[in-house]
């Protein structure tokens, strides 16, 4: 059994909607994960914090402008007044409960329940479209399989466990449609896997199921060299590993989300990256094999902040860094990148909602410096110790441009330099001429 997810641009539109038959073969037995209609969810994030200031006007206003978004939804993609009728249902509910929540004490809860309206919808539509056209469909909650625990870690037995048997009871049926991102958290409450978890729901799916693979189909073929956004002529790869794949998901490539990766690697559940678009474009597909002796690609990575800490205190001491990172720890911060010396730590946040408070117990090891503004650029191919060259021929490119840190040798399938985000443009295009 496959598993295929299209993203927001993939059901962006009803025409785009539509052509999803092209691409799933309803002869044969796979769940496809929907994420909502592009721009949907941004949306319901500003009627969240309306909500949140105690603005219903505004609240009202912009659920009003949403709707009317999908009113017009719906007249293109149903042709038959029934089915038109069933689709009216659809939205008029969905934003009823949306604009219901103007009567209650509105808390984060809420906020969460407003974020899965997306998903909910475009499923539901999807489903109701199917049945238009003759195809057979199950519509499968994600709620009464996906799982988050106190950790916000997804909780893979759980959807085995769930997931399998709500697909036994349909031995006849192929196509199973269901939502991506959503999912209930340990207290049972409506939650999500964050920005961008439609990746990871296919991904956790396939893990659970023990899927044959997982297609993750967005408006791109596949995952480049570079990122086309700012340099030309870049191209898709082929082939990554898993290890590949996380390391330029982490530090930048948009087409994959950061952790989707990690489910799929565990149970070898081979993930393809294709192209709605272009569906007869190869794409690019992720294993555990990897292609030696290349370099794959290179990824940025923004809104990065540089954290030095100076202290004679370092000189011999056990224990320090393990003290430095308690304080991380303790603001549940993660650290990007890190480099020392005899008497200095240099470490990388991407997160600096506890920056004030990180550097006020930083002090107290010795004097603090701050950098913003800066860029992650993440070199990844085959840098094993075995190697001789690739190193050279990063830097190389890059002695022109000032370079705030180095990692090397922490992983086997990356080189990353952090410089200034003013640079990266120039970095990017100076790696890919030198490297490609």
């Amino acid at each position: 059994m496959k598993v295929l997810k299209f993203g927001g641009t993939s059901v962006g539109s009803p025409a785009r909607m539509k052509n999803l038959l092209d691409i799933i073969d309803a002869s044969e037995r796979q769940i496809v994960v929907l994420s909502a209609v592009s721009g949907t969810t941004n949306s319901l994030v500003e009627i969240g914090q309306a909500y949140l200031a105690g603005d219903k006007n505004k609240a009202g206003a912009l659920i009003s402008a949403l709707k009317d978004k999908y009113e017009i939804f719906i007249k293109e993609l149903f042709a038959k007044p029934e089915f038109l009728a069933q689709g009216k249902e659809v939205i008029d509910y969905h934003f009823g409960l949306l604009s219901n929540l103007a009567n209650d004490l509105f808390t984060t809860i809420e906020e969460k329940i407003i974020l899965a309206q997306g998903e909910l919808l475009s499923t539901t539509l999807y489903h109701v479209y199917l049945k238009e056209t003759g195809v057979s469909s199950v519509l499968l909650p994600a709620l009464d399989f996906m799982k988050i625990d106190e950790d916000n870690e997804p909780i893979v037995d759980h959807i085995t466990s769930h997931l399998t048997p709500l697909l036994n009871t349909q031995p006849d049926n192929k196509l199973f449609i269901t939502q991506g991102y959503i999912c209930r958290n340990a207290f049972g409450e409506i939650d999500n896997l964050r920005r961008g978890g439609s990746d990871y729901t296919a991904s956790l799916i396939g893990a659970g199921i023990r899927s044959e693979e997982v297609q993750i189909w967005t408006d791109i073929d596949g995952m480049h060299n570079n990122d086309p956004r700012i340099v030309s002529g870049t191209k898709p790869i082929a082939q990554l590993s898993f290890d590949e794949a996380a390391e330029l998901a982490y530090f930048g490539a948009k087409i994959l989300h950061p952790q989707s990766v990690f489910p799929a690697q565990k149970y070898k559940i081979p993930v393809r990256l294709l192209n709605t678009m272009d569906p007869q474009a190869k794409g690019t597909l992720i294993t555990n094999d990897s292609e030696k002796d290349k370099i794959k690609s290179i990824a940025a990575k923004d809104g990065i902040t540089a954290i030095k800490i100076n202290s004679s205190r370092m000189l011999l001491a056990y224990g320090f860094l393990r003290r430095v990172f308690e304080v991380f720890e303790r603001y549940r911060t993660s650290i990007d990148m890190i480099t020392t010396s005899e008497v200095a730590v240099s470490l990388t946040i991407d997160d600096t909602t506890y920056l004030k408070e990180i550097l006020a117990e930083l002090e107290v090891f010795g004097a603090v410096e701050v950098d913003n503004d800066q860029t992650i650029v993440c070199v990844v191919g085959d840098f094993a110790t075995e190697n001789h060259g690739f190193g050279s021929r990063v830097l190389e490119a890059l002695k022109h441009i000032p370079i705030r840190m180095i990692s090397y040798g922490g992983s086997s399938h990356n080189l990353s330099v952090l410089v200034k985000t003013e640079d990266k443009v120039e970095t990017l295009r100076s790696l890919h001429s030198r490297l490609f």
